[in-house]
């Protein structure tokens, strides 16, 4: 069963779901907010998405611009980058979409609309 993994209020995650919905593709919801991915999943997802690990930072949030992370990222490993995500949901980049062989992150139409050619 394919995963989706999102955040309630975010328009962006409300367009993905409605695109899912609209074209009949089966998932469980999940609530980036609630139940953050862990390291051990951002890792195999980034791995899935064949993106860089900065694809799966939220960017334009809050909690990402608190912490600096535009200055910090370029300096940290991998790893330290994938336990700065699994601490909190609203540093991920959503909403995410977890098939069996493929991961992808953020709404980008065109993306989403090979996966229903």
């Amino acid at each position: 069963m394919n995963t989706f993994i999102c955040y309630e209020k975010c328009s962006t995650c409300k367009k993905a779901q409605k695109f899912l919905t609209d074209n009949k593709i089966d998932f469980i919801k999940r609530d980036i907010k609630e139940d953050n991915p862990s390291k051990e999943e951002l890792d195999k997802f980034i791995k899935l998405s064949s993106k860089d690990v900065k694809a799966f930072f939220n960017t334009s949030g809050l909690v990402y611009k608190e912490l600096k992370l535009k200055d910090k990222l370029p300096l940290m490993s991998y790893e330290e980058k994938l336990s700065v995500l699994s601490t909190n949901g609203m540093l991920v980049k959503r909403p995410i979409l977890v098939l069996k062989d493929k991961v992808l992150v953020g709404f980008n139409q065109k993306e989403w609309d090979d996966l229903i050619k």
